[in-house]
Parts: C-alpha cells; sequence; structure tokens
C-alpha cells in the first residue's frame, strides 16, 4: 500500500510514547504536531481504529482492507504497529510486518496513514521517527516501504525529509483496486529503502542535509500530474514514461536520492549507487 519536525529534544524510551515538543508559531497558534503523541497500540479497540482509519484514508472496499487480526498479528511477531492520538483519539498509524532479506532482518512498513484534518502538522514524521527509534532499539536497521511515483509530496517526504533512497520499480504491484485513490490505474510502486542509522538518514532526520538540487540523472513529473489523475488514458501516459525510466536506471546502477521542484513540476534525482 502507500506510506503517505526538527530533531525531538528528547529521545522517548522505545515503546513509551512520543510526544511533540510543546513549541508555539507566531501568534500563540497550535506548532506542528502539538498535542499528538506517538506510541505503541496494544488493545483490540486501538487496532478496529487502525482499521476504521484505514477505511477513511483509502476508502477501499472491505475485501481490500487490512483487518483487525493483520495489526494483532504484526504487534506481536516482532513488527509494528504504532498510533498518533490526540488525547484518546486515534488520528495516524503506521502497521510495519518483518521480512528477511540475505540472513538478515528488515521491516516492511505496509502502511502509513494520516486522517485528512491531522495532515501537514507533522504526524507521518513523527510516526516515521517512532519507528525507527524502535527499530533501532532492537537491532533493525533497515524500514522499506513502498509509494506511488507519481505522488510528488510522498516522494519528497520519503526521499528528502526522511532521507532513503530508491533503486527497485515494480509495475502494478497490488492490481487495480477498489480505492479511488489509486484513480482505477496499475498500482505502479517505487520501493523506498531507509537505512535508519546511515550518515544520510541521521542528516536529513536532523534538518541538516542541503536541498538536492543537481544529479547525473533526472527523471521529470510534470506539475499537472494532479490534473492527469483524472484523465485515466493521459495518468497512463505518464506511468509509462516513468515506468520505462526508472526501471532503465535502476538496471545501470543508479538510484532515486531526491527529489527537486521546478517551475514545469518535479524531478527525481539519481545518482550512481553501491551498498560497497
Amino acid at each position: 500500500m502507500n506510506e503517505q519536525a526538527k530533531t525531538r529534544a528528547e529521545k522517548p524510551k522505545v515503546g513509551q510514547p512520543s510526544k511533540a515538543p510543546p513549541s508555539k508559531t507566531e501568534g500563540g497558534a497550535p506548532s506542528v504536531g502539538e498535542g499528538i503523541t506517538i506510541r505503541k497500540c496494544s488493545a483490540l479497540q486501538e487496532f478496529h481504529a487502525c482499521v476504521e482509519l484505514q477505511r477513511e484514508i483509502w476508502e477501499e472496499e472491505d475485501l481490500e482492507l487490512e483487518p483487525s487480526t493483520m495489526f494483532v498479528v504484526a504487534s506481536i511477531t516482532g513488527g509494528q504497529a504504532l498510533g498518533a492520538f490526540e488525547g484518546g483519539k486515534l488520528v495516524g498509524f503506521t502497521m510495519a510486518v518483518v521480512g528477511v532479506r540475505n540472513g538478515v532482518a528488515y521491516l516492511h512498513s505496509h502502511q502509513t496513514g494520516v486522517s485528512a484534518a491531522y495532515r501537514d502538522r507533522g504526524v507521518g514524521r513523527m510516526l516515521k521517527l517512532f519507528q525507527r527509534d524502535d527499530a533501532l532499539a532492537r537491532g533493525i536497521r533497515l524500514v522499506e516501504w513502498t509509494f506511488d511515483p507519481l505522488e510528488m509530496k510522498n516522494a519528497h517526504f520519503n526521499l528528502n525529509r526522511l532521507g532513503a533512497i530508491c533503486r527497485r520499480y515494480l509495475p502494478n504491484l497490488y492490481g487495480v483496486t477498489t480505492s479511488p485513490l489509486h484513480r482505477g490505474i496499475d498500482t505502479d510502486r517505487l520501493v523506498a529503502e531507509w537505512q535508519l542509522d546511515s550518515p544520510r538518514v541521521i542528516a536529513a532526520i536532523q534538518d541538516l542535509a542541503p536541498t538536492a538540487s543537481h544529479a547525473p540523472a533526472t527523471i521529470d513529473v510534470p506539475a499537472e500530474v494532479e490534473l492527469l489523475k483524472q484523465d485515466e488514458k493521459k495518468t497512463r501516459e505518464v506511468q509509462g514514461r516513468a515506468r520505462e525510466e526508472f526501471t532503465e536506471l535502476f538496471a545501470r546502477g543508479y538510484a532515486a536520492i531526491g527529489v527537486r521542484r521546478e517551475s514545469k513540476g518535479s524531478a527525481y534525482l539519481l545518482a550512481p549507487w553501491s551498498d560497497f
């Protein structure tokens, strides 16, 4: 599915609630994330609340919703079921499951969602930072998730704000779903790799990374992509071009390392990348 602040003043104990710092904007208005607490979900009613929020965000038919039992399983098998709460109200969540690659455990973050009324308040970033703290405390150094390559706000958040990179493109990963957010087109996805203790990620989450501007290769996404989403044929054309370009560059050893805003839209920035 889709994944949709400066460094916190104090690192919370893992498994304990994490609260946003009590800062204020000019004029005394609530600041980013104020009043929101991040913690692990543990009670059945909290898992049920995650399902209801999932229904609100993606608007899928019941057959495609992750049931509350999946959240229960994730929470007791080494995965994560994390909630963002305002008082007792769930306003966002993250659900992750355990994966193993080359004998090493990692987390696949299957869903992150925030209620529409609480977006652009830093709630998603708070959830991801809590996810990182919890994973590192358990010796897990990698979290991955997928996102729509045409959702440039998500791309900016994942690559620029969190410091993730992308080296894999998965065509029509989930098939065509009933969610209106998926617009009836193929669910192509980029895989975000979040190397939790890498210098790149540490710099990004501490807001020390320079703004991405140049790279050896770019992939353009037009500014009118939001309008194109109302036209299935045109959206498919944009998606098809992006699919070809990502696939070619990834095969040549490139990684998507950032997003640059342009007058005509946005551009993914790609550069040669190796773990060695």
